[in-house]
């Protein structure tokens, strides 16, 4: 199985650093200046998985190697127009796309550009960041990324390959009959976790320090859950446990990546986490007041980065 990967950043080079070093056949779409950078030194990372540098195979564009079997998007939601042209001329008649997008509206538009027999749904749940050198650093315990069939038909040859790929990878998950639900359950827990950090520029367990900080956490929550349940994708009280867990606990340091951009002053997936929960809400006349509040600060935030980087 051929698997092309877009971008060899934190979580495209994690991912596809595993599946080459357990014998994958990888092949990383990358920028001219990631791609001289690889060439010289290799991919690496440093987990608490164990460390690896190698070289990978990479392509600067979508018509060298191809057809793929399989394309990871591991792009941020702002890039996907690009990413989409991008892989245009690596997508054959067989060739199935696994987005590790958060959210739901990226897969609107890959079913309109490609059709929906060749989109799956994809998710990403590991703690990656990329440093100043290009090495990629993951410090947390997990590495999980699933994917499956949003119409719940038995996974078509390509997901039950990769299946086997990720397990010999060592990288947790593999082949999810329930992928839907689970974008679904990990939206509401992002959107509450992006919403709440940027909004009061802290951590999770910072958040819970403000008199309110619980109660308003709780809401957004519930926020999230009203419109996934309008969707015909409520947590249920066994997912909400779980969202709640993450979001909830004393003296915390999870924080959303969201977060971590603003701070930076770089762009961020705004619309598409947040601003997207709420037109949901609005088209099911579900109120969002503490969505609303933090979606109008992100807002701001990205009109004045627009001006500042304006000629």
């Amino acid at each position: 199985m051929k698997i092309l990967i877009l971008g060899a950043g934190a979580i495209g080079g994690y991912v596809g650093g595993r599946l080459h070093q357990s014998g994958a056949d990888v092949t990383f779409l990358v920028r001219a200046g990631r791609n001289e950078s690889l060439q010289r030194d290799g991919l690496v990372i440093r987990s608490t998985k164990g460390d690896v540098t190698q070289k990978v195979k990479t392509v600067t564009s979508g018509s060298e190697g191809g057809p793929y079997d399989v394309v990871l998007l591991t792009c941020k939601a702002y890039d996907l127009d690009s990413a989409m042209d991008a892989i245009v001329p690596a997508v054959g008649a067989n060739t199935t796309i696994v987005p590790l997008l958060n959210g739901m509206r990226h897969l609107e538009a890959l079913d309109a550009r490609f059709g929906a027999d060749k989109v799956v749904g994809g998710l990403a749940r590991v703690g990656v960041a990329m440093d100043g050198q290009g090495h990629i650093l993951h410090t947390s315990p997990f590495a999980v990324i699933s994917f499956g069939e949003r119409d719940g038909k038995p996974a078509r040859k390509a997901l039950t390959d990769l299946d086997v790929a990720i397990k010999a990878s060592g990288i947790d998950g593999g082949l999810n009959a329930n992928i839907v639900q689970d974008l679904w359950d990990k939206w509401i827990m992002l959107c509450t976790l992006a919403a709440t950090c940027c909004l009061m520029r802290g951590s999770s367990g910072d958040v819970l320090e403000a008199d309110e900080g619980l109660a308003i956490v709780l809401e957004t929550v519930e926020e999230g859950r009203q419109v996934g349940a309008a969707a015909g994708h409520d947590p249920g009280e066994k997912g909400l446990k779980t969202i709640r867990s993450f979001l909830t606990v004393k003296g915390s340091k999870f924080t959303a990546s969201m977060l971590h951009d603003l701070e930076k002053g770089n762009m961020v997936e705004a619309d598409h986490i947040v601003g997207d929960m709420i037109a949901r809400a609005k088209k099911a006349g579900i109120a969002t007041p503490n969505l609303r509040m933090a979606y109008a600060h992100l807002q701001v935030y990205l009109a004045k980065r627009a001006r500042k980087l304006a000629p």
